[in-house]
């Protein structure tokens, strides 16, 4: 009775993760990168040994790499990764995968006889992409090279963005910021169309940043229940557009964040005030972000 209440659970979980990544990837959203820019082509997510995974793991992976942004394959459990002399980094959470089996359980039928009966069952476990992961064998690291010619970056913008002192680590064809490692991960800067595409969403995810207590302590969800990440997007896109003026380029809205739209049009429309709200916030980390620049401050 546990193994099927047990199995449930991870049907649920699986046809739930399922569904939400179908919700968020119905339309093609537009990026400032490339994705054939920072992936050769699409494979199958491999084992620790490079055999492939079948079925609704590839799609469990698949969905993974996609939402985090890795551009490795390979994946492995915890243990495997111990095993190879190699740990996981703090602050990172592993990927669910399902193994599936059946178990042969010996019955006697209604006349005494001894029947076999197949009986299926499924456990969940956790697995970790290679990048999720500290002194793998040199074999295990794959970083495509990025393709295009090198990108010239805008000298003023990157300057304000080091000034700044916030971590930036680049792979995968994602831009984030992760709160729990507290560092900016974007695309390789050969992946995005131009210059400045690439400083708009470095200053997006910067805004991101601010929110950190240690910094400005940015708590929404007492102000905008349940549509705080939303609030806090909307933030960071206001705050972009702020400091890509202080900047002197062009701001460049993430066209991708329009998936936000019916939650933005929700809380403005319940709440007259926060639009005022989410403008004070990005202009408040903007604000922050020019103190950080010392004697190079540009007036805003």
């Amino acid at each position: 009775m546990k193994t099927a209440t047990n199995t449930a659970d991870i049907y649920t979980r699986v046809t739930n993760k399922i569904i939400a990544d179908l919700e968020q990837g119905t339309r093609p959203w537009f990026k400032p990168w490339s994705a054939s820019n920072t992936t050769d082509r699409i494979t199958l997510p491999l084992r620790h040994n490079g055999v492939p995974y079948r079925g609704i793991n590839i799609l469990l992976l698949w969905g993974e790499a996609m939402a985090k942004g890795y551009s490795s394959s390979r994946w492995m459990t915890f243990k495997q990764a111990s095993e190879l002399g190699a740990n996981v980094r703090k602050g990172e959470h592993g990927s669910l995968v399902v193994y599936a089996n059946t178990i042969t359980k010996t019955e006697s039928d209604d006349n005494g006889q001894e029947i076999e009966r197949e009986i299926p069952f499924m456990k969940g476990y956790t697995v970790f992409n290679v990048e999720q992961i500290e002194g793998l064998p040199d074999s295990y690291q794959i970083k495509p090279e990025p393709k295009g010619e090198t990108l010239q970056l805008i000298e003023q913008a990157e300057a304000f963005f080091a000034a700044s002192g916030a971590t930036f680590r680049h792979g995968g064809n994602r831009a984030y910021y992760a709160p729990a490692l507290d560092l900016i991960q974007l695309p390789p800067a050969e992946a995005f169309r131009d210059a400045e595409s690439y400083a708009s969403t470095k200053a997006h995810e910067l805004t991101h940043w601010t929110s950190h207590p240690s910094r400005l302590n940015r708590i929404l969800g007492k102000r905008f229940g349940d549509e705080a990440y939303a609030a806090e997007e909307l933030i960071a896109e206001l705050g972009a557009a702020f400091l890509s003026v202080d900047l002197g380029i062009t701001p460049e809205p993430r066209e991708d964040h329009a998936a936000y739209l019916a939650h933005w049009l929700k809380v403005l429309r319940e709440d007259r005030k926060a639009i005022f709200t989410a403008a004070a916030h990005a202009q408040r980390a903007v604000d922050f972000l020019h103190t950080l620049q010392g004697e190079k401050a540009i007036a805003a």
